[in-house]
């Protein structure tokens, strides 16, 4: 066994994933597209939001779903249950809500004034005697399928969901619940759209192979180094269609003699996974899934949740990572950074540091990103080949392949 060996178990075998190349068609396809939308989107249990962003009884936001030209209303009514509802007027179709969030117990659709609940009921029609056969009880705002799953809100777009949001998340829900995601109600958000397709995308924040290449001066000295040159990970599993990663930490890192103010700032080399404030208790990092083989060389995890949602977790903070189809080769992406409130100076310029670091790795992705989907494009290559460090790009393209093949989400989640 090799040195490399003892960092990096065989991750294929852990994951349970086949060897090979994949089509390159997945990412250019037109009619894989379709049906992506139709068997994936339309399906599969989607992400909508953290329940603390609707704290209170009125409070609520707006979830657009850009591959199925849907925009869902999310709201906490006065009984404290957060429902759903597709934000679409039941006279003639307009969106009642146009804000993204906001404060409020009735919303009224600006075309004509109808007026309904935030708990879906219509209660408000001008001239109601007017309408022909007309009964308010049954022109509601038309609910969406909602669920909770610790702490985060999830929406399935099925008029009758084939299975529960339990049923989807299956041993990755279990194992993973309970983690003690701290600073949930504070958070950095970015955003961007991309011209690529969502899975290649998706694929870049799935690996730490291209740290090296894309991150030289950002990422690879904290993330590579000579024991590890390309980031091989430490630990990954298979939870049904959703996926884990742990990744390598060069612990023998320090910033260089000349950054003063990033060595006052930071302990050793929390300068890119973040930092705990000084006294503070850190139970996220003793969550059973998190760091799963407890190992000192560890950075973070990369939590997936099937089709385009994960969670990265570090010693002390967490941040997610959204990507949406907008059309075959164009997408949206939306981070989002939970961190805490400075209480000092010095914690104040950790934010801002962390903040501008990644977003400059952010910047690197994306660029090169574009490159990507536009050599794909051209056809000169009819398939892509994978590393072991990708095992969770190859997972992700095996379950979109089952799950376009498969009639019934239960086959899929088979």
């Amino acid at each position: 066994m090799n040195e490399l060996s003892k960092i990096s178990p065989r991750l294929a075998d852990l994951v349970g994933v086949s060897g090979g190349p994949m089509p390159a068609s997945l990412y250019t396809d037109p009619e894989q597209y379709e049906l992506e939308r139709e068997r994936i989107f339309r399906r599969a249990w989607l992400i909508a939001g953290r329940e603390e962003r609707i704290p209170e009884p009125g409070q609520y936001f707006v979830k657009e779903i850009p591959v199925l030209n849907v925009s869902v209303i999310v709201t906490r009514a006065k009984d404290g249950k957060i429902r759903a509802f597709h934000n679409v007027c039941s006279h003639r179709g307009n969106h009642v809500v146009m804000d993204k969030e906001g404060k409020a117990s009735r919303f009224t659709c600006r075309y004509h004034s109808w007026t309904y609940k935030n708990t879906g009921e219509l209660i408000g029609v001008p001239d109601e005697g007017g309408f022909f056969d007309f009964d308010k009880k049954k022109c509601g705002l038309t609910p969406v399928a909602c669920d909770l799953w610790d702490g985060w809100i999830f929406i399935n777009l099925q008029p009758q969901p084939e299975v529960t949001l339990k049923q989807f998340l299956g041993p990755f829900g279990e194992q993973f619940a309970n983690i003690p995601y701290p600073h949930a109600d504070n958070c950095l958000i970015l955003t961007g759209e991309i011209k690529a397709n969502w899975k290649c995308l998706a694929d870049n924040f799935s690996e730490f192979y291209h740290i090296q290449s894309i991150h030289p001066k950002t990422l690879a000295p904290v993330y590579a180094g000579k024991e590890n040159p390309c980031s091989r990970p430490i630990d990954a599993g298979s939870f049904g269609p959703h996926r884990s990663l742990a990744g390598w930490l060069n612990t023998g890192y320090a910033p260089p003699a000349n950054w003063t103010v990033v060595r006052w700032l930071y302990p050793a080399n929390q300068t890119v996974t973040g930092t705990q404030q000084e006294g503070q208790v850190n139970p996220l990092a003793e969550h059973p899934r998190v760091n799963p083989s407890k190992r000192a060389d560890w950075s973070s995890d990369v939590n997936w949740i099937f089709p385009n949602w994960h969670i990265q977790i570090s010693a002390s903070r967490f941040w997610t990572h959204e990507f949406w189809p907008r059309t075959r080769n164009t997408s949206s992406w939306e981070a989002r950074f939970y961190q805490p409130k400075a209480s000092s100076v010095r914690e104040r310029l950790q934010l801002e540091h962390f903040t501008a670091t990644i977003a400059d790795a952010f910047l690197e992705d994306l660029a090169n990103i574009e490159s990507t989907q536009s050599g794909m494009e051209s056809g000169a290559k009819s398939f892509v080949y994978l590393h072991e460090g990708e095992v969770l790009v190859r997972h992700s393209l095996e379950q979109v392949d089952k799950w376009t093949r498969s009639a019934r989400v239960a086959d899929a989640l088979s």
